[in-house]
């Protein structure tokens, strides 16, 4: 295999570019916002799937991602990750809802953080999460496209 790269493409939101650790799974996902990390630019069979899969999605043919991922994160954190997985596509949990999730009730601000740096955002659907006290909430391509996610999934069930 060869090291870590990157790849790029053109969604309905804009230009996202993914991740992979060159050894077949996705790292990250970085919204039109991001700023990129410096790797190897290259097109390899999971980021071309995982570039599919994200148009897939995007025309509202795909509801769940099916894709390797590789996550470093501590045990709690990665808990949170795999809840958002479990999060039905249209739907949306509070972060006291995934706090209780994971078994940690009383630790919904941690869950605000693990979502906050949530490194695949869109595959792991950290925009489904919103606060108790009503709104969005904040999102890492911003709270209009995390507002704009949420609606295209709820006009699309």
């Amino acid at each position: 295999m060869h090291g870590p790269c990157i790849f790029s493409c053109i969604t309905l939101i804009g230009t996202v570019s993914i991740t992979e650790d060159g050894d077949g799974r996705i790292t990250g996902l970085y919204l039109p916002s991001s700023n990129l990390p410096c790797m190897e630019d290259r097109e390899t069979d999971i980021l071309s799937e995982a570039a599919g899969q994200l148009n897939e999605y995007f025309s509202g043919k795909r509801r769940s991602f099916d894709l390797p991922l590789s996550y470093q994160r501590s045990e709690f954190r990665t808990a949170v990750l795999e809840s958002l997985m479990r999060i039905p596509y249209g739907e949306v949990r509070t972060y006291a809802q995934v706090a209780e999730d994971v078994g940690s009730p009383r630790a919904f601000r941690a869950v605000g953080t693990a979502c906050a740096e949530n490194p695949i955002p869109i595959i792991i659907p950290c925009h489904r999460v919103v606060p108790s006290s009503g709104g969005v909430g904040n999102y890492a391509g911003g709270s209009s496209l995390k507002r704009r996610l949420i609606d295209f999934e709820r006009g699309n069930l």
